[in-house]
């Protein structure tokens, strides 16, 4: 039998218990304010959630931004033109991937006499690099070398702080867009001046939501910067501002990061309906098996209590 000193012993631990695991939450999230600025927003995407999927349209969008502004300056090593082509992306025609690589110069080689040469481009190539190699990219951009995009929305990620984490794992949630969402604010998060007694060194540029909010990046995307598709009325089909862009190449490199995103969705789904199958198909043989054992008992009681 618990004494009631026990108990109010107990209790007390209890609290301080919880008392000090709510300390380190907020410390930790204070500790990231501090350090990476103000949270970037929660936005919404179509490829979001358990049924999510890609928008084809804002990824052959996205691919337009990328190719007319980031390609000049960030590679995507892991894409090859065919990509462009396949189920769940951009869905380009074979044609248009087919003229679209031969626009671009490959190195390919060695040929007959041991020397290596340019051809045009193939579907079966990789999307190609806008510097030969690191060094070059390196000494062409301040001494740093800008960061392939193949994988950066599943690579960059960020804490939204408190208890959060519990909600975002739970099941017909499960929150993984913060990479999006991160890209998508960083790219909105250029200020023309920082807060008053923010030092910007020279070659910088202010961003809220950057870590540090000194980027070596200048400002990729202005208004009407990119000429979108003409709808029937003659107007583009969605606004050609900032956020529309950012918002469209986020969503390209959410599908160069994770191609087969669709197919993995489409494939869990389909295990879920079959361990739910399961579960009944068990339960009822569970429920079969220990019926006939149950009235085998209960005939057994009587001669049982008799002999006793």
């Amino acid at each position: 039998m618990t004494t009631p000193k026990r108990g109010i012993e107990g209790m007390m631990r209890t609290r301080a218990l919880v008392a000090g695991l709510a300390a380190a939450i907020l410390a930790a999230t204070a500790a990231y304010a501090d350090e990476g600025g103000p949270t970037p927003p929660r936005e919404k995407w179509t490829f979001s959630g358990v049924f999510g999927t890609f928008d084809q349209a804002q990824l052959q969008r996205g691919f337009q931004v990328y190719r007319e502004v980031c390609s000049s300056c960030h590679s995507l090593h892991y894409v090859r033109f065919r990509n462009l082509a396949e189920e769940g992306g951009p869905h380009f025609s074979a044609s248009q991937v087919k003229a679209l690589a031969a626009e671009y110069k490959v190195k390919d080689g060695p040929n007959d006499q041991g020397e290596m040469f340019e051809r045009p481009g193939r579907p079966a190539d990789k999307w190609p690099s806008p510097f030969p190699n690191d060094q070059a990219a390196a000494a062409a951009n301040g001494g740093k070398a800008p960061p392939d995009l193949s994988l950066m929305a599943k690579a960059r990620t960020f804490s939204r702080g408190g208890l959060w984490f519990v909600i975002d794992w739970l099941p017909f949630v499960g929150y993984t867009e913060q990479g999006p969402d991160y890209l998508h604010a960083l790219l909105n998060g250029y200020k023309d001046s920082p807060p008053e007694g923010f030092q910007v060194p020279e070659g910088g540029h202010y961003n809220e939501y950057y870590p540090g909010h000194i980027i070596a990046m200048p400002k990729p995307l202005s208004d009407g910067q990119v000429t979108y598709p003409k709808g029937a009325n003659g107007q583009p089909v969605v606004p050609e501002t900032v956020d529309q862009y950012s918002r469209d190449v986020t969503a390209f490199l959410m599908w160069t990061a994770e191609p087969h995103l669709l197919a993995r969705k489409e494939l869990g789904l389909r295990a879920i309906i079959f361990l739910l199958v399961l579960a009944g198909l068990l339960y009822y043989v569970k429920k079969k098996i220990w019926s006939d054992v149950g009235g085998e008992t209960h005939g057994l009681q009587p001669e049982l209590h008799k002999t006793g």
